[in-house]
């Protein structure tokens, strides 16, 4: 089993508009609304692959209870620790040519008391000879959370034998790695706060990764976007290059390829292969409207064309 931390969950409403212009009027073709965050994302998907995967969130307010309806014909198992505030809702705007415009909100403030339960749920689940073979950190903490829970959570993990990707941002990143996870998985601009310079070339790149891999992590996985990944693993570096595609909705691709790349290391594959199916996964997901994550079927039409070069 693969258990999933979304610390700040979110009720996620996607607007669908002809087009994005700068002081233009856009008219809306659709609107969604589902329940949202990157553990929620990645056991939906790792759910979709067939594997056995359980979501753990906090949940409070009207906005939580529309959050459970959603979640209750999600198909994968979910534990709900309740919290007295409001979860949050995000907004996201996208066009037809795949420009995207995310508006999140902070989120709920968690008393230390919730703190308390929500971490004493994933201790419930990962000791005594759990099934969990993997816990992935997922996504932003909200006001109230200190900065070093992720890195707690990443000790606990290790006392369990328990592998643990880290996919995350800003001090819970920087505190998380420093409590060596098996994986950090942080997309472009989340290494560029992490290293603190900007990230603009192929050699920049496959540097960032490297650095964050001296770091105490035992690998990393750098998520590009439309150029793919690249990857620090033990046996060195390794650039994944996916096929061109034409982009529709970029939103939730990067989760989609952290729970690609888990679910296939929890299926005995080596880094490497993990990495194409990260990435087959992450490109399947970018050409499907709105947040639509990338179905098993699809990932494996893109897989054969993800192209893995190793870097000497």
């Amino acid at each position: 089993m693969i258990i999933t931390l979304t610390v700040n969950p979110a009720i996620d409403r996607i607007l669908t508009v002809d087009r994005l212009v700068f002081e233009d009027r856009a008219y809306i073709r659709s609107s969604s609304e589902s329940a949202g965050g990157r553990g929620i994302n990645a056991a939906a998907v790792i759910h979709s692959f067939g594997g056995s995967a359980l979501a753990v969130l906090p949940s409070g307010g009207a906005s939580g209870k529309r959050l459970e309806s959603y979640l209750q014909c999600a198909g994968y198992s979910v534990l709900i620790v309740p919290i007295g505030n409001e979860i949050r809702t995000n907004l996201t705007i996208t066009d037809k040519y795949g420009l995207t415009v995310n508006l999140n909100e902070a989120g709920p403030v968690i008393q230390a008391s919730e703190l308390e339960r929500l971490e004493a749920a994933v201790h419930d689940q990962i000791r005594n000879g759990s099934a969990a073979r993997w816990l992935m950190l997922c996504g932003s903490t909200p006001p109230g959370v200190p900065s070093d829970f992720y890195a707690r959570l990443i000790a606990l993990a290790h006392r369990y034998e328990v592998k643990t990707l880290l996919d995350a941002d800003g001090d819970p990143l920087r505190e998380g790695i420093e409590a060596r996870p098996t994986v950090v998985s942080p997309n472009q601009q989340e290494s560029e706060r992490l290293l603190n310079r900007a990230l603009l070339t192929r050699t920049h790149y496959l540097d960032a990764a490297q650095r964050i891999r001296e770091m105490g992590v035992e690998s990393v996985v750098l998520s590009l976007g439309s150029r793919g990944a690249v990857g620090a693993f033990p046996s060195g570096l390794v650039e994944a290059l996916p096929p061109r595609i034409d982009a529709v909705s970029p939103i939730g691709a990067g989760d989609a390829l952290a729970a690609a790349f888990t679910w296939a290391m929890e299926h005995n594959s080596d880094y490497l292969d993990a990495l194409r199916w990260g990435v087959a996964t992450g490109t399947a997901s970018a050409r499907l409207p709105g947040l639509q994550l990338a179905s098993l079927e699809q990932a494996k039409e893109i897989y054969p064309q993800v192209e893995l070069r190793r870097v000497e």
